[in-house]
């Protein structure tokens, strides 16, 4: 029997009786193309992520969740993880109503994320180096109309060896023509998994999604970076120590 996709628990909620102001629903990583069930570890690499998110906010009534998938494969046009991503927006509403969302993905969870902002309920996507494959890209472009009317933050690393960063730049830059509340940050010298200044990301991600789904401002960099025409806005470097004096 296959899997079905799921919210489970909130990595952490407000307090009982609290209002729920926003949902982040954060996307893991996945593989190209794969038969097999959804991967319990993929799940355990953005948890860190998914409890410093909720950290931040659970205080302000911010509920966090990670997305479990139905499979761990894009597996070319059925884009699994995308459709799985769109289910878990709707699944916000059935079980907080009418509340924001911002989808947070990593990796392939990134496309996902991209690809799921059509939904009604989601306001911003956060995309932590987005797999956006070549040869997909050249068969079709990736899609960005549903980006319209979303705040985008995209982070990329400047050293990725497995997904390409001019990549997301082109994507960024295509989304930025129809949406002005596009932004890229590049973080130069990481990798893939952006471990070298993981808590410049860390602070980064807080930033952007507990300005786009509570009352709350931008930092001057993300404000910064959203206003910026192209390229600059979608070139911009992330500084070292980001986040310990933001404002």
């Amino acid at each position: 029997m296959e899997a079905k996709a799921g919210l489970g628990r909130a990595v952490a909620s407000p307090a009982a009786g609290s209002a729920i102001g926003g949902v982040v629903l954060v996307l893991p990583t996945g593989r190209p193309v794969s038969g097999r069930g959804p991967s319990r570890l993929a799940g355990l690499a953005v948890r860190p992520l998914a409890r410093s998110l909720a950290r931040a906010g659970a205080p302000e009534g911010l509920a966090v969740h990670i997305v479990r998938y139905r499979g761990r494969g894009w597996n070319g046009t059925e884009a699994r993880p995308a459709a799985d991503a769109e289910w878990a927006a709707e699944e916000v509403g059935r079980r907080y109503g009418d509340v924001p969302v911002c989808l947070v993905g990593y990796g392939m969870g990134g496309r996902a994320a991209l690809r799921a902002a059509g939904h009604s309920a989601v306001n911003s996507v956060l995309a932590l180096a987005p797999w956006l494959p070549e040869d997909d890209i050249a068969r079709a472009p990736e899609p960005v109309k549903q980006l319209t009317g979303r705040q985008v933050l995209i982070a990329h690393g400047t050293n990725d060896a497995r997904t390409d960063p001019e990549l997301s730049y082109r994507l960024a830059e295509r989304a930025k023509k129809i949406n002005r509340d596009t932004c890229r940050f590049e973080v130069h010298s990481d990798g893939h998994a952006l471990r070298q200044h993981h808590s410049e990301i860390v602070a980064l991600a807080t930033d952007f999604v507990l300005g786009a789904l509570l009352p709350r401002s931008y930092s001057r960099p993300v404000a910064d970076a959203l206003a910026a025409p192209p390229p600059l806005g979608l070139r911009m470097p992330l500084a070292a120590g980001f986040g310990r004096s933001l404002r």
